[in-house]
């Protein structure tokens, strides 16, 4: 039988509960050594170096003129795929675009805060990105849908999106009728390394990006950290983790059910089941393993690995206050709450980068058909940082307007600020000569 981890929180040490916290992409020190070869060789070769590269790590014999997809590629794709599963994507992507326009900022505006001083604020989308769709333990069309949409809403000029191929070389067809669902209209083969550096220093194919984001593996996450003078990412995305919150108010099996949603996504994802109830948490430990037989052998064998500890299993605590804290430390990437009152416990969840509530909000449903972004922060940056979003592709530009009568009032008492600084230009160009200059030269 396959062992799962159950941890008594309350008697766990100071250092014994931090280590619950720690992910598979804390210590990047030995990948970052071994991405940084790749990176020069893509730097000085372009697209030969992401042929041979591929050809290594994806055993795909590539022409490195044919990182592209090409249309053709595309038609195919759309014929490759079931009509119903087409129809999904649609349904999707939908949802998808609905939730992120409503994140768009308006084009300009004003507000005069004082008489003849208007101040405001400008949104114009960035020029080029890289949009990282991984390929690693499955195809990802989701996240094609959730990066290159917030793109095209926000108006990125170029956009593209960046994948993995297959072992035979291609490119996944459900992902590339996503993109064609979400707007973007260029695909191409890297993954990886192989992609941040590829978008970071453009090669024969792939444009040079200003920016990179997507979620991916230590080995992606590390390449982006080398490459961060080079090209930006706001958004630290690395394996898979959960936490999900139970109270004695549902049903055990229903936790054991979902606490394997994000734990199937490799043995580098994390998972934890939290609950104060400790029948809870002995019966979900005994239907865990029931749903296995519903699940593929290599499904099984990540979502073990995971549960089997140390970055996962049940967490059980004394009470719901040292849920919360644990909850609040961790700074999980996927939080659901399971409780006949989820709501209740919400306002106690202070860092989550996404929370979904009740019974019927099942993290799958988010991860696909919801319409907020997926592409969530992990390694505790929910402290900090937000779901990707519209803004991510976008870039905010102060705007300001003067008349004569805003300058009568403002300009003095910039003149003695200015003054005070030391900077005679600035106190100059805020006196009476600027004035004089208009009534002389005007």
């Amino acid at each position: 039988m396959r062992d799962i981890a159950l941890y008594d929180y309350d008697a766990l040490s100071r250092s014994e509960r931090a280590k619950l916290c720690l992910r598979a992409e804390d210590d990047l020190s030995d990948y970052i050594e071994k991405v940084t070869p790749v990176i020069e060789a893509v730097r000085q070769e372009g697209d030969a170096a992401i042929a041979r590269f591929i050809k290594q790590f994806d055993g795909a014999d590539i022409d490195p003129a044919a990182l592209l997809a090409t249309e053709a590629e595309f038609e195919a794709a759309f014929e490759t795929l079931d009509d119903e599963f087409i129809e999904v994507l649609r349904y999707a992507a939908d949802n998808i675009r609905r939730f992120h326009e409503m994140q768009k900022p308006q084009d300009i505006w004003w507000t005069e805060i004082r008489d003849g001083v208007k101040v405001g604020e400008r949104a114009t989308p960035l020029q080029s990105v890289a949009l990282y769709s991984p390929r690693g333990k499955g195809s990802f069309p989701s996240v094609t849908l959730m990066t290159a949409i917030p793109a095209v809403v926000a108006g990125v000029i170029e956009p593209i999106i960046l994948t993995p191929p297959g072992p035979d070389g291609e490119i996944d067809p459900a992902t590339l009728v996503a993109a064609r669902l979400a707007g973007v209209k260029k695909v191409a083969r890297a993954g990886g390394p192989l992609a941040v550096a590829a978008a970071a220093f453009g090669t024969q194919s792939i444009p040079k990006c200003l920016k990179i984001e997507g979620p991916g593996s230590p080995w992606f996450v590390a390449a982006k950290k080398v490459l961060a003078d080079e090209i930006g990412s706001r958004l630290p995305a690395g394996p898979s983790e959960v936490i999900v919150l139970a109270d004695e108010s549902v049903s055990p099996r229903l936790a054991a059910l979902d606490i394997l949603i994000e734990s199937e996504h490799g043995a580098d994802s994390s998972g934890f089941l939290v609950t104060w109830s400790k029948e809870l948490a002995e019966e979900a430990r005994k239907a865990i393993p029931t749903f296995y037989e519903q699940m593929s052998e290599e499904r099984v064998d990540y979502a073990s690995a995971v549960l089997a500890g140390p970055r996962g299993g049940i967490v059980l605590t004394k009470d719901k206050e040292q849920a919360y804290q644990f909850i609040n430390d961790y700074a999980p990437e996927h939080c659901q709450i399971l409780s006949k009152d989820a709501e209740a416990h919400l306002p106690h969840i202070l860092h989550a980068s996404e929370v979904l509530l009740g019974e019927y909000a099942a993290g799958s449903l988010a991860n696909y058909m919801m319409g907020p972004n997926c592409v969530l922060p992990t390694s505790a940056a929910a402290h900090i940082h937000s779901p990707l979003g519209v803004m991510d592709f976008m870039k905010m530009s102060s705007v300001g307007m003067v008349n004569k009568q805003g300058f009568a009032e403002m300009g003095p008492k910039t003149e003695i600020f200015a003054r005070y600084e030391g900077f005679d230009a600035h106190a100059n160009a805020a006196s009476s000569l600027r004035q004089k200059i208009l009534d002389e030269d005007g």
